[in-house]
């Protein structure tokens, strides 16, 4: 399990494609600083195993399920993520519940920027849509952060879902979020809740 809450901003040094999987060597001096094998990191919001580390830096393999649902199948060597260890058990939840099993994956529409914050608002896929509620949490690349609008229609599709999220100078100073443009694909993860509400009340109606 994780928060949500971005530790650090790593790089990726290096990528190996598999027949059905990619081995990604990422660089991340504090969350490799007692990491070993086995240990869950989220990389932009997906959770992946540690197979080794060594020199600041450790390589995870992810499966084809995880690059057909996430953007991690479109990054390579210099390409910057967020990453994030797996919540202790004694820490405070600075975020939300993010279980870093990437839901799919959503693209900037805009960005507005304003003194104190910048608004970004983000293409969401209509399967993800009925889960994202006005000030509920959604986590992108990683990152724990809170709707601030919803809607529908965007210039050439007026059946587009999207939403907006505001983004302090601290996020889009730590997180790779800062360097977003119109069009960077990022990973979506919904709040596991609306998940687990929507089974119950799905099974209790086929009673």
């Amino acid at each position: 399990m994780f928060t949500g809450i971005v530790e650090e901003l790593g790089v990726i040094t290096a990528r190996d494609d598999l027949p059905d999987a990619a081995r990604f060597t990422v660089r991340g001096d504090l969350v490799t600083s007692d990491a070993k094998h086995g240990d869950s990191i989220a990389v932009n919001g997906v959770c992946l195993t540690v197979v080794t580390v060594e020199g600041g830096a450790f390589t995870a393999d992810v499966m084809e399920e995880s690059l057909r649902r996430s953007s991690l199948s479109k990054l390579g060597p210099g390409d910057r993520v967020n990453l994030e260890r797996a919540a202790a058990v004694n820490s405070r939840l600075g975020g939300h519940i993010v279980q870093g099993h990437v839901d799919g994956t959503g693209h900037v529409i805009s960005l507005s920027p304003s003194e104190h914050w910048t608004v970004v608002r983000l293409a969401l896929p209509t399967a993800l849509a009925r889960y994202v509620v006005e000030k509920g949490s959604i986590t992108i690349d990683g990152v724990s952060l809170t709707v601030s609008a919803l809607g529908r229609g965007v210039p050439g599709d007026d059946a587009q879902h999207w939403f907006e999220v505001s983004l302090i100078p601290t996020t889009l100073e730590l997180t790779n979020l800062g360097g977003a443009e119109p069009g960077t694909i990022v990973n979506l993860e919904v709040d596991i809740v609306a998940k687990y509400v929507e089974r119950l009340v799905t099974l209790k109606e086929e009673k």
